[in-house]
């Protein structure tokens, strides 16, 4: 059994721990207060000090005369009195200062994520997640949970699967990992509540409806996609269909279950432009007729057989170019087509917003706006003007790119 040290007296112990704790402090120690003392711990500092009387209960002592007798007592510094009778002295000044470094660096590593980037609105989940702190109060902790949800976002929105085959698949085969009640699940679903602009989910009908949303589970029979002029070589079913509806100037709307079991089929090559509005869709057959160029509708916010067909014509060759309403809504979906699909915009820039904006001076204002990834000065002006410019209002500059585009 270790020998205590010679200064480690019972009636001692509130002087040492109250000179551990403020030394422990991190920051310049001049005086300690101790306490309380009994009459035993008064005469032991009386006589460790050399005071011709007794001290107060709780008295406020030099830790430089302390130290000093200290030294005059044992020959070591109070600093290694202290250490050998209670343990190392910390510095948690330092220690809060590594750990706010910790919680900087967590939060700057995901709002500069590629997921977040790619999709501005998710600056809001950021912050919210910032001012509700750390999981278990642990950065390493908190960093691995968001690292998954990432990955889910990222892998959103889904072909329809259903919620544990997604799980199972991004999750190194834990079907339950994306569960009701699991914290990964709330992680995403508050993510996409944020990025759909929606009220967080408050139960299992409306969580089902948000992850529905995503893809997760959709329906491969009423998700839908609407297009023109959309011509697929071979003699698959799809294939066969949209150059009929192309060749008669209809459009074409296919299911998620067609695209998915498309036959032999291979997209055009060239140029195929994405409108948010079926309404443009329909001017363009107007003019068009059967020589409409390519063009699908995103009817909105995608859904999962929208971007499978954007992605498979990507896949083949075609080069995406997306075009939206100038609203806030319409940037949040720009950006998510653009992060999904690797289209381009199309008209999209802040330079092109204020060429229209006069068209509609009055128009309705723009609502909440998020960054567009692709144009920075886009929302500034957009913020600047207030005022919202629908796809309708420009589908005469549209409709003059389409005709350009119809022989590329």
């Amino acid at each position: 059994m270790t020998d205590r040290h010679p200064l480690d007296l019972p009636e001692l112990r509130p002087l040492w721990s109250a000179v551990h704790d403020r030394l422990s402090t991190g920051r310049p120690v001049s005086r300690v207060r101790s306490g309380p003392l009994d009459d035993a711990g008064r005469e032991a500092l009386a006589d460790l000090l050399g005071l011709d009387r007794l001290p107060d209960t709780e008295p406020t002592i030099s830790l430089a005369g302390l130290d000093g007798a200290v030294l005059d007592a044992c020959g070591r510094p109070v600093r290694d009195i202290v250490t050998a009778i209670l343990g190392p002295i910390h510095d948690r000044a330092a220690e809060r200062k590594r750990k706010a470094s910790q919680r900087d660096a967590l939060w700057e590593w995901l709002a500069g994520h590629d997921v977040v980037t790619a999709q501005p609105a998710l600056l809001e989940w950021v912050g919210h997640l910032r001012t509700n702190g750390l999981i278990d109060g642990s950065p390493d902790r908190t960093r691995s949970l968001l690292t998954t949800a990432l990955a889910v976002l990222a892998a959103l929105p889904a072909d329809g699967e259903p919620l544990p085959v997604l799980a199972a698949r991004l999750l190194d085969g834990d079907s339950h990992a994306l569960d009701d009640g699991t914290r990964l699940s709330g992680l995403v679903l508050r993510a996409l509540a944020v990025l759909y602009g929606t009220d967080l989910p408050d139960s299992a009908e409306t969580r089902r409806v948000l992850w529905s949303r995503a893809g997760v589970a959709d329906d491969q029979l009423s998700a839908t996609v609407l297009a023109v002029g959309l011509r697929f070589d071979g003699d698959g079913p799809v294939a066969r269909v949209s150059r009929i509806c192309a060749d008669s100037g209809h459009p074409v709307s296919l299911t998620l279950a067609q695209l998915r079991t498309p036959g032999d089929c291979t997209g055009p090559a060239g140029p195929v432009h994405i409108t948010e509005n079926p309404s443009v869709l329909a001017l363009s057959l107007r003019r068009f007729g059967h020589h409409c160029p390519p063009l699908v509708c995103t009817s909105g916010w995608p859904n999962t057989a929208v971007i499978h067909l954007l992605r498979r014509l990507a896949d083949d060759g075609a080069s995406l170019r997306y075009h939206g309403d100038f609203d806030g809504e319409g940037i949040r979906i720009a950006a998510h087509v653009l992060a999904k699909t690797g289209a381009v915009p199309w008209r999209m820039a802040a330079a092109d917003y204020r060429a229209v904006a006069p068209r509609v001076p009055s128009g309705p204002d723009p609502g909440r706006l998020t960054a567009a990834p692709w144009d920075r000065a886009l929302v500034d002006s957009m913020a600047e003007l207030r005022t919202t410019v629908v796809e309708e209002v420009v589908a005469d500059l549209l409709l003059d790119d389409l005709a350009d585009h119809r022989h590329e």
